[in-house]
């Protein structure tokens, strides 16, 4: 909105805007080496004991020399876009401009592909930065049908990700995430409502929906980001593609008889591995 090539003095355009002119100038700095180096740790901590809250989580890091504080790690943690998981209130960050609709999935049977569907985002470490991945799944066959990588937690790159799924994927009966402001925006919703799709998402007490994709991240950290460290988002990028490409088409789930998620998605019949 703010345009410095503008007739109009950058002062006189704030005032007409109702902006601080020091939000013009701001240029945010990046997070220091040592910083990154705690993140990444956090994140660690957390695929391991996804249960513990800021208060473990500061036990663990000062045990490995980290002088840290819990008001620091919860600050992290909000930064990175993780939380605990445990049956609590408030389980996520919703917009309270946003509409949060009802939880449809108490005591339904998922038993097909396209029965329903569910996303969320997870943070990446960067050797010089961080980014948020979303994914969206298949509940019944655990196929990554689409994700995105982004800077911020903005939400067009999880509508673009759920774009592309119901473009390759056709439709699924019900959406389902949790509160979060990306999945409540009428950005996010209104496609799924064009497509009639129910949406459903997490309440009170529901936190166990999320172990599906949980162990998505699980399973692509452990054996792809912790080992490769990517650069940049560039790289990461690559390599995540790699890896879904991989957990899609060749990773047998013992969930699923050992079938691969393509080979439970499209019906096929489990292939030998090759040698």
């Amino acid at each position: 909105m703010i345009d410095a090539t503008h007739e109009l003095p950058i002062v006189r355009q704030c005032q007409i805007l109702g902006l601080p002119r020091s939000s013009v100038y701001y240029r945010p700095a990046e997070p220091s080496a040592e910083t990154l180096t705690l993140m990444r740790r956090i994140d660690e901590l957390h695929m391991r004991f996804p249960f513990y809250g800021s208060r473990k989580l500061v036990i663990l890091l000062r045990r490995e020399g980290f002088q840290v504080g819990r008001r620091r790690i919860q600050t992290l943690m909000r930064d990175m876009g993780i939380e605990a998981l445990y049956c609590k209130p408030n389980l996520s960050k919703p917009n309270k401009a946003h509409k949060i609709w009802p939880y449809l999935l108490r005591d339904l049977v998922i038993d097909r592909p396209n029965q329903v569907w569910c996303a969320d985002i997870t943070y990446i470490p960067l050797a010089r930065g961080f980014a948020y991945l979303v994914a969206i799944m298949d509940w019944h066959s655990r196929k990554v049908l689409s994700w995105r990588l982004s800077n911020t937690m903005e939400a067009d790159f999880c509508v673009e990700a759920l774009q592309e799924a119901l473009h390759r994927h056709g439709r699924p009966e019900i959406f389902n995430t949790d509160q979060g402001s990306q999945f409540t925006s009428e950005d996010f919703t209104q496609p799924l409502l064009d497509a009639k799709v129910k949406i459903s998402m997490d309440g009170k007490g529901r936190w166990m929906d999320n172990v599906f994709i949980e162990r998505l991240w699980r399973s692509l950290k452990y054996e792809d980001v912790y080992l490769k460290a990517y650069e940049s988002i560039p790289d990461a990028k690559r390599h995540i593609g790699k890896y879904f490409e991989l957990y899609n088409r060749q990773r047998p789930h013992q969930a699923l008889a050992d079938r691969t998620p393509d080979e439970e998605f499209y019906g096929m019949q489990a292939l030998p591995l090759a040698a």
